[in-house]
């Protein structure tokens, strides 16, 4: 079992401070150092955190420079401008690939053997970027990608079907955004299709209920920025599965973001398809048959991020 337990995250802000909290209670770190521009509020974070250090397990964390990185296991990615209410991820773009431009190779430099996680959005097109930028091999930045998203599916299905979530088992991959999509041919039920299911206990024989889904997974984000101004406890929550199968080796299969070398045919773009993660980071990746459909909506997700990223 891997006992890489140092994790520095750049960016304190909501995103950043509450995966340090989270990372905390759950004792998926012993060392945590939190690097932001604002030093004070990093300070401030970690000390608030610090000082329950006697209701968590045993954690060091503290505010820290580039330098400070040195023998992280794992870095997070959570800085940028964030997402306001009406605006996309891709408006996001410009601003924050130029920030990464700034702050990577620093990163890299003090911290070359991590394995570099990147939460920021558009996170597709920033993992895309961090892993050109830094000249890391490609499984060794994972993008948070559509983890969340899956977990926002299997909360709607649930309500949806009244079943608990570990019911289901279904999966949103490509883009972690517009064009992503929920490849249904392989969603289950208690282990039934999940549509022969839908159908079978509620009626509903047309194909409208999958369009109203996927439309409420790809709203859910902005739904909860419209009534409280950002999104922090979920993307914390789906950081820390990250996190934890990386520093314990677990390599089990997550629908997370990688650059893309040749599977279904698709090169140099990063998507969420299902991924062994591990200690190395990307440990394989796994390509269920999809249906031509399904297929063509994730060649379809490809093009859009490649033409943003020929702007870049």
């Amino acid at each position: 079992m891997a006992k890489r337990r140092k994790i520095s995250i750049l960016g304190a802000g909501s995103v950043g401070a509450t995966i340090a909290y989270t990372l905390a209670i759950q004792g998926i770190a012993s060392e945590i150092v939190l690097i932001d521009i604002n030093k004070n509020k990093a300070i401030g974070e970690a000390a608030d955190i610090a000082q329950g250090a006697s209701f968590i397990p045993p954690l060091k964390i503290y505010f820290g420079e580039y330098e400070d990185a040195a023998g992280s296991d794992v870095v997070v990615y959570t800085l940028g401008i964030p997402r306001k209410p009406g605006m996309s991820r891709i408006d996001l773009v410009n601003t924050n690939v130029g920030i990464f431009k700034e702050v990577v190779p620093p990163t890299v430099k003090n911290a070359p053997d991590a394995i570099h996680v990147v939460v920021s959005n558009p996170v597709d097109i920033l993992t895309y970027a961090v892993t050109k930028i830094s000249g890391l091999p490609a499984e060794r930045v994972i993008g948070a990608g559509t983890l969340l998203d899956t977990s926002r599916l299997k909360a709607i299905l649930a309500e949806r079907v009244g079943v608990s979530s570990d019911n289901i088992d279904a999966y949103v991959l490509a883009e972690h955004g517009d064009t992503s999509f929920i490849p249904w041919s392989l969603s289950t039920i208690f282990g039934v299709d999940a549509s022969t299911y839908v159908v079978k206990h509620f009626g509903e024989k047309s194909l409208a209920w999958k369009d109203e889904v996927i439309d409420d997974v790809r709203k859910a984000g902005g739904r909860v920025i419209a009534n409280k101004g950002a999104t922090f406890y979920a993307v914390s929550l789906s950081v820390r599965e990250i996190c934890w199968n990386i520093l314990q080796d677990t390599k089990t299969i997550l629908p997370v973001g990688n650059v893309l070398n040749g599977q279904y045919g698709i090169k140099d773009v990063c998507l969420s398809l299902p991924f062994a993660v591990g200690a190395q980071g990307i440990a394989g990746s796994f390509c269920p048959e999809l249906s031509s459909q399904e297929e063509s909506s994730l060649k379809n997700s490809a093009e859009a991020l490649k033409a943003i990223c020929k702007n870049i």
